[in-house]
């Protein structure tokens, strides 16, 4: 394969390179000297959720991108909406509901003066009522052809049943195909679920794609118009090592310094799971793809270093993969790990050990009814238990699904505060006006401050002893299904 590949290469016409497609197995090789600091301004991590009740889910991702055989520049932007968050309406038997989404771009250096806009609306129509609980999500595609530059792309999404609005910046680079420079375009990420009718590659939106993606696509660009002077693609997977774990019970020791729960994900160890290196040896623009097959769950980085006269430009996207449907709960094993909270530990061991999913869904609702003796209630209490832990996988993921982290099992159980007060190192969540109480009032710590070395929110939950009591007592009212009345 290789050797054909750069057959191929050496066949393309001088500018026009057009495609270069490399499939490759992972591979232990050698790896680059460690990110400075230059490196990590470099490293896109796209957004993450935004989650506000009451207001649409949107999540964007964009790409500055060059035409490889006009040398035209264009910004592509992949936006989705998740149905669930939308007002639908039944006209004429569907279920419909009328959005607007304005993309804007402005000059980086002047973001005041509006370049230009696309403005276009969508009506969304669905035969069955299930459309306005899903979360599945609505995929919006624009390509807007550009000037080469530097612009901020600011996304506006206006749900016309109530006027609500969602909004994401993002900072886009269109490289020049015309300077005697090189160039690395940003790295997009995209995904296809292979059992899946109709299955192709969708764009990731966030930080965040789900293990059910068997096959993962990394695309981005390579300019070389310095005529007689190969460029050299030097490329790398990364996984880090990182902490997967649920979060541990509130009257347990807090984590210690060494563990890997209290670093959280640690960029210092890695594994190269992938690396390859390629020399271009004509000047134009040609687009690279990389193709991995089912990456399990884990936190990626994906590299590219070109090297040309001495020049070198880095790259890098990282990404996550996190459970199936994630961040939703749909098959039995998705639905039996959040009830850590709610079982024993040995009791969770053996329901997760279930390996037929009939079987495992089974004793999900064994559990649920076996402890609520009331059908009716039972349902409301499943409903608003997995309500709370996809909104947790919303609010709170970091290098792990949101549910897993303290402030997840603090939200499930309890559900959100009343009152929250912040520092830069401490939160504290408030469930009553008694601000003495110490079982109402929890203290969270961050032990990292969030920044572009470690991106992530981590508060831990400072532990206490005499916490045993309180959450039995709050696992009770969700196992006799009193949370419906009494939430604390």
């Amino acid at each position: 394969m290789q050797k054909k590949i750069n057959i191929a290469l050496q066949s393309v016409p001088r500018v026009h390179l057009g495609r270069l497609i490399i499939m490759l197995p992972f591979l232990l090789g050698y790896f680059f000297v460690g990110c400075n600091n230059a490196y990590i301004e470099e490293v896109d991590r796209a957004a993450d959720y935004d989650y506000r009740p009451g207001y649409p889910e949107l999540r964007v991702v964009g790409a500055g991108l060059v035409d490889v055989e006009t040398d035209s520049a264009f910004i592509e932007i992949s936006a989705e909406v998740v149905y669930a968050s939308l007002v639908f309406k039944k006209i004429d038997e569907l279920f419909q509901s009328s959005i607007e989404l304005d993309v804007q771009l402005a000059d980086q250096n002047e973001p005041d003066r509006l370049i230009k806009s696309d403005n276009t609306e969508y009506v969304i129509s669905d035969s069955t009522s299930s459309v306005v609980n899903s979360q599945d999500a609505y995929t919006i595609k624009r390509s807007i052809p550009v000037d080469p530059g530097v612009y901020t792309v600011r996304v506006i999404l206006r749900d016309a049943s109530n006027e609500r609005e969602s909004y994401r910046e993002l900072s886009i680079e269109i490289p020049n195909p015309t300077e005697k420079r090189s160039h690395l375009t940003n790295i997009q990420v995209f995904a296809k679920d292979q059992k899946a009718s109709n299955s192709f590659f969708e764009a990731i939106t966030t930080y965040n794609l789900s293990e059910r993606s068997d096959s993962v696509r990394l695309v981005f660009q390579v300019t070389n118009n310095k005529i007689n002077e190969p460029q050299t693609i030097d490329t790398r997977l990364l996984k880090f090592d990182s902490d997967t774990s649920h979060a541990r019970p509130m009257s347990w020791p807090d984590y210690t310094p060494a563990s890997v729960p209290y670093k959280g994900i640690d960029y210092g160890e890695f594994e190269v799971l992938n690396n390859s290196k390629r020399i271009l040896s004509q000047p134009g623009t040609v687009t690279i793809e990389f193709f991995f097959e089912e990456l399990t769950r884990g936190n990626y980085r994906f590299e590219v270093r070109t090297e040309v006269g001495g020049e070198e430009i880095y790259k890098a996207r990282d990404f996550s993969v996190k459970s199936p449907h994630y961040p939703s709960l749909r098959i039995p094993n998705e639905l039996a790990a959040p009830l850590v909270y709610l079982m024993r530990e040995e009791d969770h061991e053996k329901l997760m050990s279930i390996s037929d999913p009939k079987e495992q869904k089974l004793a999900v609702d064994r559990f649920w009814l076996s402890n609520i003796k009331n059908t009716t209630k039972a349902l409301q209490v499943i409903e608003l238990y997995y309500e709370r832990v996809e909104e947790a996988n919303k609010q709170f993921s970091n290098y792990k699904e949101g549910w897993k982290t303290d402030m997840g099992m603090m939200y499930i159980l309890f559900g959100p505060p009343w009152y929250i007060e912040s520092t830069l190192e401490m939160k504290t969540w408030r469930y009553s006006n008694d601000f003495y109480n110490p079982e109402s009032n929890f203290t969270f710590k961050s032990y990292k401050f969030k920044n572009k070395y470690y991106p992530f929110d981590n508060f831990q939950l400072l532990r206490n002893q005499q916490y045993f009591s309180l959450e039995y007592r709050q696992t009770q009212k969700w196992l006799s299904g009193s949370i419906l009345r009494d939430n604390i």
